[in-house]
């Protein structure tokens, strides 16, 4: 069954990752990762520009399909190697989350931020339909 995921990371981590061909969440743990299939859609949110940053975003940065390749470890620095899974990433712009409240079943339910607090959640196929219209039309 393919599914929809919701990813969280500042906006600088979520380009790297574009740039790399990858995803990465939850400060590289693997058990949320390994949650996903190949075939699955990822979104990333990023509430800031930067890590804990004050700079406020609240935006989807990225869009694309899991590829077919179980998470793997890879250094990022000395003794840290996160976990990641490759992603092929979808031509589309960065649009803030605020024009979409209103259409998606995660953000309607109340206090849509709480969510975001686990880093990587299902979501669904209209949310993901939603979202991945808004960013492909932003181009």
């Amino acid at each position: 069954m393919v599914r929809a995921w919701i990813a969280v990371a500042s906006a600088e981590h979520v380009r790297i990752g574009r740039a790399q061909g990858f995803m990465q969440v939850c400060h590289g743990k693997s058990g949320p990762l390994r949650r996903t299939a190949a075939g699955d859609t990822v979104i990333y949110y990023s509430p800031a520009e930067t890590m804990r940053g004050k700079d406020r975003l609240q935006a989807f940065t990225a869009i694309g399909t899991i590829a077919d390749r179980v998470p793997y470890q890879s250094e990022m620095a000395p003794g840290f190697l996160p976990w990641r899974r490759d992603v092929d990433w979808w031509p589309a712009a960065e649009i803030p989350i605020r024009p979409l409240l209103d259409q998606l079943a995660f953000t309607r339910a109340g206090n849509w931020g709480y969510q975001l607090r686990f880093g990587l959640f299902a979501i669904e196929p209209d949310d993901a339909a939603w979202i991945a219209a808004a960013m492909r039309s932003g181009l």
